[in-house]
């Protein structure tokens, strides 16, 4: 149990699907239901991966301590309780008693430390080390019990073990080498097989400590045509599916025993820039871009007005109102006058980076964004590749500009403390650092009055904005369309699927 059969073979229930075959679905069962997306994993190691459609397969399968709820709380996970010390350099766990990995085997204290020190190993590769870099030793005193040992008091680190970057694996898998060929979790499902961009095929998890779930399994098909999922879903063929493409998402209420669920999210589009190479390192071109982006304009176009322009911080209770940002009302004149001051009033070529089909809106974004910047005589060549191709060259921090979609996270500074502190993981993907940066990050992070949490968060908002490394855009929503099978599916503000664990589905 747990570990996935890989095959090259192509889904024929898949291919039938997408051409609209009728009868070609996994037979219907009371308990099991028949799922679509358009974009499969990349990978099946939890600790680096980075590609949404990782991790919604992921969050799935394993369990961080802790996770968030559809409030943006914390809420239990494999650990039932914890308590910070007074002084906020402890953090102790008390563990589920009754958590348990699929194989039946217990979750001890000697896998979540071995998970987080692989995380901190930098040989690892840990999409989100960045985050638990405050950790100086962890003890494991009893066999339900876990204490994280702390350089510093850090606010921010609960919030940064509730994503699956922070999963718990098995110490044994861990040892054994096998994170991303092998899965074996603690979370509702098992994956027991995965076709690449074909299909996956998950069962319920019976060791689950969170509860009992009603599906036998989820039997998902991976349609990269979005109109195929539609019609698939109109056909009964599948049950429920996750919609990334806004076009297709607002065809759905218009059909007879669909429902669509619409749900904000953290996560944000964002135009990164290279500062660290050519024409961008000039500070003043950088704010001639972000004067030249008309950012409603790039929504209205990308995503039918489906969202809201935003900056840096997307959680409503740090968000700072746009209209106090840098130039978040374009300005052409400014834009080509500051071009003029950097030595650039001719202007310059660059390339931008985008990926097809996640987000759907990325050419779309790019081709807006390249016709806005050549009004103040940038000319820009759009190169389009494949998600893991993108993600590899993303993660190289490979590109003169690139449009992403990254995630949002409920603390300012465990979402971004990888790109903009001297210490970030992902530094070389941000392309840009500064000391005003890392030491406002630095005092969010230790800072425990949530009131003057707001103001350096502010002030990191307005400085980043004005230093332009980045132009945020907006966010948008996740949709999930189902049939009137469904039920018990709730939508979170983190993007996540974690809600398919309550599903039921009837004859």
């Amino acid at each position: 149990m747990g570990r996935p059969r890989f095959k090259n073979l192509v889904s024929a229930v898949a291919v039938a699907a997408a051409l609209g075959v009728a009868g070609a679905a996994v037979p219907a069962s009371a308990a099991t239901l028949n799922m679509a997306w358009s974009q499969d994993a990349t990978g099946l190691d939890p600790h680096k991966q980075t590609a949404f459609a990782s991790l919604r397969l992921l969050e799935l399968v394993y369990e961080p301590l802790v996770r968030t709820d559809g409030e943006l709380n914390i809420a239990p996970a494999i650990a039932s309780s914890w308590e910070f010390s007074e002084d906020g350099k402890t953090l102790t766990f008390k563990l589920d008693p009754d958590a348990k990995f699929s194989n039946g085997d217990k979750v001890m204290p000697e896998d979540v430390k071995a998970s987080f020190e692989r995380i901190l190993n930098e040989e690892t590769g840990a999409a989100a080390r960045a985050n638990f870099l405050s950790i100086e030793s962890i003890d494991t005193p009893d066999d339900e019990t876990v204490v994280f040992n702390l350089s510093q008091p850090d606010v921010p680190l609960l919030t940064a073990m509730s994503s699956i970057n922070a999963a718990i694996l098995p110490a044994s898998l861990i040892e054994a080498g096998t994170s991303g060929t092998e899965t074996l979790g603690s979370g509702p499902f098992v994956l027991e097989s995965w076709e690449p961009n074909s299909r996956e095929v998950l069962t319920a998890n019976e060791n689950w400590a969170g509860g009992d779930v009603s599906l036998d399994g989820i039997n998902i098909s991976v349609l990269p045509d979005e109109t195929a999922i539609l019609a698939a879903l109109r056909t009964s063929q599948v049950d429920f599916a996750l919609i990334n493409d806004p076009l297709v998402a607002t065809l759905v209420p218009n059909n007879p025993g669909l429902t669509l669920d619409r749900e904000p999210v953290l996560n944000y589009h964002v135009l990164q820039l290279n500062a660290e190479d050519g024409a961008m390192k000039e500070e003043k071109v950088r704010q001639a871009i972000s004067c030249a982006i008309d950012r409603q304009d790039v929504l209205d176009a990308a995503l039918l007005g489906e969202g809201k322009v935003t900056g840096p911080l997307t959680m409503p209770a740090y968000a700072t109102d746009p209209s106090e940002l840098f130039c978040y009302t374009p300005d052409l004149e400014k834009a080509k006058a500051l071009m003029a001051e950097a030595g650039y009033e001719d202007g310059f070529s660059a390339k931008i980076m985008a990926a097809t089909g996640e987000p759907p809106t990325a050419a779309s974004e790019a081709q807006v964004i390249q016709s806005q910047l050549a009004e103040i005589g940038i000319d820009l060549e759009i190169e389009m590749m494949e998600l893991n191709v993108y993600i590899d060259r993303w993660l190289k921090g490979d590109f003169d500009m690139t449009v992403a979609l990254n995630g949002g996270r409920t603390d300012p500074y465990t979402m971004y403390n990888r790109y903009w502190t001297k210490d970030g993981n992902l530094a070389h993907v941000a392309h840009y650092g500064d000391d005003t940066l890392d030491s406002l990050m630095q005092e969010g992070r230790v800072e425990t009055d949530p009131a003057k949490r707001k103001d350096i968060f502010a002030e990191f908002s307005k400085h980043i904005t004005e230093v332009s490394p980045w132009i945020w855009l907006y966010t948008g929503y996740s949709y999930t369309a189902s049939n009137d099978k469904v039920s018990g599916f709730e939508a979170n503000p983190t993007g996540s699927l974690f809600g398919l664990s309550a599903v039921t589905v009837s004859e």
